[in-house]
């Protein structure tokens, strides 16, 4: 069972960049969703979420309308579309999966499996 996160990268501010999270060993489509984002010395903090009923997805006031979550079940794959990218979005970037869609989804300990962070960098 393993979460692959990709996509990150240098971008300059106002860029665009998509993270890729692939799953291999259990189908990502029985499962929620989350991404989330670790500044040096902070806790990770969620921003994205899907959830695994009625296409259900929410986004941190920080990112809202710069930010979508989206799966393609086929590719056993979620992404994370990033637009409009500041400065303040400089931050390792984490997915996470879980079974269940119960309890409160930012919460980093109610996720199951973790992929490894990818590194996003905005930067002129």
């Amino acid at each position: 069972v393993q979460l692959q996160a990709s996509g990150g990268g240098l971008v300059q501010p106002g860029g665009s960049l998509r993270l890729s999270c692939a799953a291999s060993g259990f189908t990502l489509g029985d499962y929620a969703i989350g991404w989330f984002r670790q500044y040096p010395g902070k806790e990770r903090e969620g921003i994205s979420y899907a959830g695994t009923r009625g296409g259900f997805t929410y986004h941190a006031d920080s990112v809202k309308g710069r930010f979508t979550i989206s799966r393609d079940n086929a590719k056993n794959t979620v992404y994370l579309q990033m637009n409009v990218l500041k400065a303040e979005d400089t931050a390792v970037y984490y997915c996470a999966a879980r079974r269940s869609d119960r309890d409160y989804f930012f919460s980093p300990r109610n996720y199951d499996y973790w992929g490894q962070g990818t590194l996003v960098t905005v930067s002129s």
